[in-house]
């Protein structure tokens, strides 16, 4: 059985991919793939599945300050159950509060380090699902 897992930050035009490992529970950016209305390209997506073979997905759910659900997380409830129906694979959800601005601060590290340009930045949607997959990572025994 693989140990990989993959993350998806669901977004109305971009969605941020990321893939994990459960036994170093570690996680790396993949890719930011474009939506159409909400709608990814699914034969990028069956691309990445087929690729990495991940046992479970994780996908971020947008919720507002005081936990409450907002207009995106029932867009991220229906990304989530689409890519379960297609995937045939379990998906779980994970609160995604704070982790753009974790992936802001991160990028900006990058960018100080030198390893990141500002062109790089259609690239943070992916490191934002990175984010999400960490939290999920660590909390899951």
């Amino acid at each position: 059985m693989t140990s990989c897992v993959l993350g998806f930050d669901y977004g109305a035009r971009w969605i941020g991919v990321a893939s994990g490992n459960r036994i170093s529970q570690s996680a790396r950016p993949l890719a930011a793939l474009t939506a159409q209305s909400g709608q990814p390209d699914w034969s990028r997506v069956d691309a990445l599945l087929s690729e990495w073979k991940p046992e479970a997905l994780i996908v971020g759910l947008p919720l507002a300050r005081d936990g409450s659900e907002q207009k995106t997380s029932k867009a991220a409830r229906a990304f989530a159950d689409a890519l379960g129906k297609r995937s045939r694979l379990p998906v779980h959800l994970v609160d995604e509060r704070h982790s753009s601005q974790e992936a802001a601060r991160r990028f900006a590290a990058q960018r100080t380090a030198g390893s990141a340009r500002r062109r790089d930045a259609a690239n943070i949607d992916s490191l934002a699902a990175a984010v999400i997959l960490e939290s999920w990572l660590t909390q899951t025994p």
